[in-house]
């Protein structure tokens, strides 16, 4: 009997958690508190990142300067020491260059996402104690504050494209939804962490770490054909892999070369947005007791 009691306990707890109604309910309210509340989180971004390089010799350049060098300091190691070279073909339309800049600016962008929204709420206190104020405002103002690396990151690789000599495909008509659905997978994942970094205080060290490693396990460097066959499948099954595979369609091959990357990544940015909200709300009215 207590088999089956414990059984059915177990039922009911992933019907709870694989049932799609709250999800559905959570992206709806998600969504529609992002569109209410962007022009305050786009201000509040624009706030922090002027007040992150005041003072500072070239002040604002930096914000431009900062992911033109980490690009470039790929490119040097990769390109020029390693010599790793593309040969040209219908497979691999473009040079190496192009085939890394293509992951590497979705996810250098990502980085400071990730990273500064661990500390939404444990770095403002003072706003999260205040009566009235919505604190799921700040992860949001977190993920806004990447948009600079975006911006220049994207211009940087379809500049590069175009000056090389290999055109502009078509499929960069695609980047406003693959933006979307980055953004949307951002703001659930930085909703998700803000929250449970304010209990499990290690996250953001963790996090810090995990990004950095991911860097060399998502096939932004390589082709996944480069790695042994005993470690391939840490790039296949990674959910991470799908995002970046969707940027080298559009940067690098030109065509939808991997059509079941967009479905899963579509559908992982849907998730994580809808998964984040609901677990920010649950945890929301203890922020003022644990702070």
């Amino acid at each position: 009997m207590s088999a089956r009691v414990q059984s059915m306990r177990w039922a009911s707890f992933f019907i709870a958690v694989l049932n799609p109604v709250p999800y559905a309910v959570a992206f709806y309210r998600g969504w529609g508190l992002v569109v209410r509340t962007l022009p305050l989180a786009w201000s509040m971004a624009v706030r922090d990142l002027v007040g992150r390089y005041k003072g500072q010799m070239i002040g604002a350049v930096w914000t431009v300067a900062h992911p033109v060098m980490l690009m470039l300091i790929f490119l040097f190691i990769f390109g020029v020491v390693f010599k790793a070279r593309l040969e040209a073909s219908f497979e691999l339309p473009r040079d190496y260059t192009v085939y890394i800049l293509a992951g590497l600016v979705p996810w250098l962008a990502c980085i400071p996402a990730i990273t500064t929204s661990c500390n939404s709420i444990l770095g403002s206190s003072g706003l999260v104690k205040q009566f009235g104020f919505d604190t799921t405002i700040l992860p949001l103002r977190d993920v806004l504050s990447s948009v600079p690396f975006w911006c220049v990151g994207i211009t940087f690789v379809v500049a590069y494209t175009v000056l090389s000599g290999n055109g502009a495909p078509w499929t960069y008509a695609l980047i406003p939804l693959v933006l979307g659905t980055t953004f949307m997978f951002l703001v659930g994942l930085a909703w998700l962490l803000a929250a449970l970094t304010v209990f499990f205080r290690d996250i953001k060290d963790f996090v810090t770490v995990l990004v950095t490693m991911l860097l060399y396990i998502l096939p932004i460097v390589y082709l996944p054909e480069w790695t042994p066959e005993v470690f391939r499948a840490a790039i296949l099954y990674n959910p991470l892999s799908y995002l970046i595979w969707v940027y080298q369609d559009v940067f690098y091959f030109g065509r939808i070369e991997h059509p079941d990357a967009w479905l899963i990544s579509g559908g992982m940015s849907v998730f994580v947005f809808a998964a984040g909200y609901r677990v920010f709300s649950r945890l929301k009215p203890y922020f003022g007791n644990v702070l």
